[in-house]
């Protein structure tokens, strides 16, 4: 950990906190802290902040807590994400929100297994302790938002909403398009919203539907990548573009 996460309503009135399980583990058995070492600290969702260890008992750790007066603004980068493979989905979790994601769609697609959408790792109580364990690893506490997407099409059209010069759509796709960097960088829009498809890639209706709904197509060159590749090679270079 590089930040420990705490949840708004974990700090009391006298601004202190007591931390157990792994976040206590990790500070005293990791780090070795001792009373008086300020650790990294942050609220989900909320500022930054210090915390001055007070106390390391044998299965917690006492913090007192000072925060910023700020809280960090959203990633800039927002995620359309044909439901992978379960096991996939396990792993990306944590690695989305360490890349630096606003909002994470995941959507239905032809290529992605009805069953798919069964799985537990859709369900916040699986996936929410994983976006913060890649917040903690990135040191950010902004929550990625995330929602699920039976129907595709309803999402392109509809949902989205009217695109705004602001945010550049843009999907990727093995060997079409110019350099997803290069076209980020040459439209050095606000924010991006990325569309990565099934690993068997979007079919041809899909598509067509997203370049009629302000989609570019652009490439991470000619090799068909796996979801977890594709989706943290996609993230690294808009982010590179942004000049992030």
């Amino acid at each position: 950990m590089n930040l420990i996460l705490l949840a708004s309503g974990e700090v009391d009135s006298a601004q202190t906190v007591r931390l157990s399980g792994d976040r206590a583990r990790h500070l005293r058995d990791v780090l070795r802290v001792t009373p008086g070492q300020p650790v990294r600290i942050g609220i989900i969702d909320g500022p930054f902040g210090i915390g001055t260890v007070r106390t390391v008992g044998h299965d917690f750790v006492d913090l007192a807590c000072t925060f910023d007066d700020g809280v960090p603004l959203r990633p800039p980068v927002d995620l359309v994400l044909a439901v992978p493979r379960p096991k996939v989905l396990r792993r990306l979790w944590a690695q989305l929100a360490a890349m630096g994601v606003g909002r994470v769609m995941l959507t239905n697609a032809a290529r992605v297994e009805r069953n798919y959408f069964d799985t537990h790792w859709l369900s916040s109580m699986t996936y929410e302790p994983l976006l913060i364990e890649g917040l903690q690893q990135a040191r950010d506490t902004r929550l990625p938002v995330v929602s699920i997407h039976r129907q595709f099409r309803p999402l392109i059209e509809d949902e989205l909403g009217t695109a705004t010069p602001e945010t550049l759509r843009i999907t990727a796709h093995p060997g079409v398009g110019g350099p997803l960097g290069d076209q980020v960088r040459e439209r050095a829009p606000q924010r991006v919203l990325l569309a990565i498809g099934p690993e068997g890639g979007w079919n041809e209706f899909e598509m067509s539907l997203l370049a009629a709904n302000g989609f570019l197509t652009a490439s991470m060159g000619p090799r068909t990548l796996r979801t977890d590749t594709a989706c943290v090679a996609a993230l690294a270079a808009v982010h590179a573009g942004l000049g992030r």
